[in-house]
């Protein structure tokens, strides 16, 4: 990204430019003055031009432009911001750094303790479906050994 000064002088170019192409549109869409003694048909024939839309259209865009501008004006450090004044700005910001690492790690901390609270009792979760699944499994297989013997016993008599 730009700093301040090119993004001024880039705005101050595209006023430039609008009030070129604002200047060169009212031109070509102006009706023609008329000279004394001197008629042409041509112009009588010609339809209106949309000039107050031109007009319109480049009137907000100059005048979006020049705010920004102005904002990015009023952007700039002032003349009375002296060395000692932005040193004791950037030892202000430079703390408001350090308290935001500070309770950034705290958060990334209790984050931590909370995923391991998590992946535990996923953990203690996943054990007891293990232990359900073998004891439906044991189960179930000791009622086809019983249905087996059932079986067989009852062939043999």
């Amino acid at each position: 990204m730009a700093d301040r000064l090119t993004q001024l002088q880039d705005a101050v170019n595209s006023l430039a430019d609008q009030f070129c192409n604002a200047i060169g549109v009212l031109q070509q869409c102006a009706p023609p003055a008329s000279f004394s003694n001197i008629q042409t048909a041509i112009n009588k024939d010609q339809p209106a031009n949309p000039t107050e839309e031109y007009a319109q259209l480049f009137a907000a865009l100059i005048a979006r432009t020049a705010k920004d501008v102005d904002v990015l004006i009023d952007s700039l450090p002032s003349e009375e911001s002296t060395a000692a004044l932005q040193a004791a700005s950037l030892r202000q910001l430079e703390e408001e750094n350090h308290e935001a690492a500070a309770r950034l790690e705290e958060v990334v901390y209790r984050g931590d303790m909370l995923l391991e609270k998590i992946q535990s009792a996923l953990a203690d979760i996943a054990q007891s479906q293990l232990r359900t699944r073998n004891g439906s499994i044991h189960s179930q297989k000791s009622h086809l050994s019983f249905l087996y013997v059932l079986c067989t016993v009852h062939v043999v008599y």
